[in-house]
């Protein structure tokens, strides 16, 4: 039986975007074990949130309580399944920081092109094992989706930095997270109620 694995997610402070994330993710995948956490490349370290920021994760039915800013290490990067990244210069950030992680972090709008509608089984490593997490498995299954989507184009493919901006960039970023967290939480839902060789 698989494990159900973690997913890291990745902003540059980690007090608005990657924190909305995490703890909507988490959200959205309770009950199926995997783990969610954030960190931040030049992260605030020790702070709570950002209040504006966990206004909107409220309203979108997450939970900010007891959040807690850390930086990103390379070992934290080495230790997860995947690394959800809020935009593609992080994504450069994790990898430089941790070269093993190239294989699994993605910015999350590529990520969800990637995986959203895909069929849990899709793109069985010929390595895989039983002790490979799900989270891994679909990991494959979406770096096997690679060449069949067009990359989206630079301006659609970060999360807007609110930090220290107006309510209404909160407001972009929440809607922008909220137009593609749905599907990725689907395909972690649909694949971890799968059986390991569907």
């Amino acid at each position: 039986m698989s494990s159900p694995g973690n997913i890291l997610v990745v902003c540059t402070g980690n007090i608005c975007r990657s924190p909305f994330i995490e703890r909507l993710l988490r959200s959205g995948l309770a009950g199926t074990g995997i783990e969610v956490t954030s960190a931040g490349t030049g992260a605030l370290a020790g702070h709570p949130m950002d209040p504006e920021a966990a206004a909107r994760l409220m309203a979108a039915g997450g939970d900010p309580d007891g959040f807690v800013a850390r930086q990103l290490t390379s070992t934290i990067a080495a230790d997860a399944d995947l690394v959800l990244t809020a935009t593609r210069a992080h994504r450069a950030q994790v990898v430089q920081l941790q070269p093993k992680a190239l294989r699994y972090t993605f910015a999350l709008t590529d990520f969800h092109d990637l995986v959203a509608g895909m069929p849990a089984g899709t793109g069985a490593s010929p390595f895989a094992t039983p002790e490979d997490s799900i989270v891994t498995r679909v990991v494959d299954g979406a770096s096997s989706r690679r060449g069949l989507h067009h990359l989206r184009a630079a301006k659609d493919a970060d999360i807007v930095d609110p930090y220290r901006q107006s309510r209404a960039v909160f407001e972009d970023m929440a809607s922008q997270v909220g137009h593609v967290l749905p599907a990725v939480i689907d395909t972690f839902r649909t694949w971890s109620t799968a059986t390991p060789d569907a």
